[in-house]
């Protein structure tokens, strides 16, 4: 079973993050101010009341005749303020009724068991919290906002830094050795994306000193080897007529196809080769070389274009292709030229999922099904040589006919060489072929 993934960006992580801490910090200060207002405005107008109801209670007539609305014993005086007043002392009350703002009540003992008393509504002061709520409610929307702009901006930097340091990885990952990924991220402010990038560097340093190193005891061991290999298939042609003379003939030569096979791998992986250019009209050049290499493979040519290209190098990848189609494929083999575009196909089990997935390797010929004899070496050179064309080697299978059954099955493979519309300059750069889709 599959499982969901939600794909975001780093940006908007940042700036989320920055929201959610902006808006709960906005309102816990709200709630914090907007309840610290309000019991401060409460306990205000109690004093404010105590104080009136007293003065009240000092007059001549507070006992007959109150002023200023002040009631004696009121019967809507709450029980608890009443009798707290009438054990001879002075109090506050505070009346919450669920529609109406609160009423603050205020009671002082006269004698005789008489209270005096007033109260009003908590509706100035209401409105007073009501406004310091809206100033609290936009107040925390405006530092959500701007958290979330800055956010948005700080997120925006983080983000821009790695995906640059994501594609001068890709750059290193496709071969280029002289990008830098710290050069590439750039930048004053110094933090953990120069970590990473000078990590990937110092790595990308130490597997490209690693490969050198394999190249050159590769090619040193394969001309170390092309002496005595050619001095054994002279030695073989100085024996005797026979089976045996023709065995050890063949098998020098395979040696040596080998050993220069090597050598040419060793030079490629170099990225020291260059292009001979030529203008030449491929539909013609590719019928011309395929009916000499190969005969029997049917070549159909959809439309002809004149390429600036290296006529040796295409003969090369052209005669890899054809052989390994005959070596590990079945007939027909069928040659189409679109333009630009070369596409060889064989109607055999298929390429391996290995070579699909990861590319052709050395001394690696994929499954059995396409395996028993070769080196593996021919699909790499030929991908090395589309490289110094600064074309594209593609690779896929073609799905067999029928149903349920024959899932996964492959009815041939097709090699696809993509021609660049620029030819590569003489400087090593090569333009980047963009495949369809």
């Amino acid at each position: 079973m599959r499982r969901f993934t939600l794909r975001t960006g780093i940006r908007w992580k940042i700036t989320l993050a920055i929201a959610a801490v902006g808006a709960l910090t906005a309102l816990a200060l709200s709630l914090v101010v907007h309840s610290a207002a309000r019991v401060s405005m409460l306990e205000s107008a109690r004093d404010s009341e105590l104080e009136r109801v007293q003065y009240i209670a000092r007059t001549p007539d507070a006992g007959r005749k109150p002023i200023w609305g002040a009631k004696v014993n009121d019967p809507e005086l709450p029980a608890e303020l009443r009798e707290k007043a009438r054990s001879g002392r002075r109090g506050t009350y505070i009346q919450e009724t669920p529609k109406r703002a609160p009423e603050v009540w205020a009671a002082v003992p006269l004698g005789n068991g008489q209270v005096l008393s007033m109260h009003h509504q908590f509706r100035e002061s209401a409105n007073m919290v009501r406004d310091l709520d809206r100033a609290l409610v936009i107040g925390s929307l405006a530092v959500v906002i701007g958290g979330s702009a800055l956010g948005v901006l700080i997120g925006g930097q983080i983000s821009s830094r790695l995906r640059k340091a994501a594609a001068a990885a890709q750059r290193v990952a496709h071969g280029d050795p002289e990008v830098r990924v710290r050069d590439a991220v750039g930048g004053v402010v110094r933090d953990e994306t120069d970590d990473l990038a000078r990590a990937v560097d110092a790595m990308a340093d130490a597997l490209q000193q690693r490969l050198e190193a394999e190249r050159r005891v590769t090619a040193d061991i394969a001309h170390e080897l092309r002496t005595p290999v050619t001095g054994l298939l002279t030695a073989a042609e100085l024996l005797p007529p026979g089976r045996p003379t023709e065995l050890v003939r063949d098998r020098a030569q395979a040696m040596r196809a080998l050993v220069e096979d090597v050598l040419e791998v060793a030079r490629l992986d170099g990225a020291s080769e260059r292009a001979e250019l030529q203008d030449v009209a491929l539909g013609e050049f590719v019928t011309r070389r395929v009916t000499a290499l190969m005969p029997e493979a049917t070549v159909r040519v959809v439309a002809d274009e004149i390429v600036s290209t290296d006529p040796r190098r295409l003969e090369r990848i052209l005669g890899n292709l054809l052989a390994n189609a005959a070596r590990y494929g079945q007939a027909p083999v069928q040659v189409d030229i679109e333009g630009r575009v070369v596409r060889v196909r064989d109607h055999g089990p298929g390429f391996p999922e290995a070579l699909l997935r990861e590319g052709p390797s050395r001394f690696r010929t994929g499954s059995t099904d396409r395996a028993g004899v070769g080196h593996g070496l021919g699909l790499t050179i030929a991908e090395g040589q589309a490289r110094v064309l600064g074309a594209r080697l593609t690779f896929r299978n073609v799905a067999a006919p029928g149903g349920a059954e024959n899932e996964g099955a492959a009815a041939g493979a097709v090699a696809v060489l993509w021609l660049p519309e620029h030819a590569p300059t003489t400087t090593g750069s090569f333009p980047i072929v963009r495949l369809p889709g």
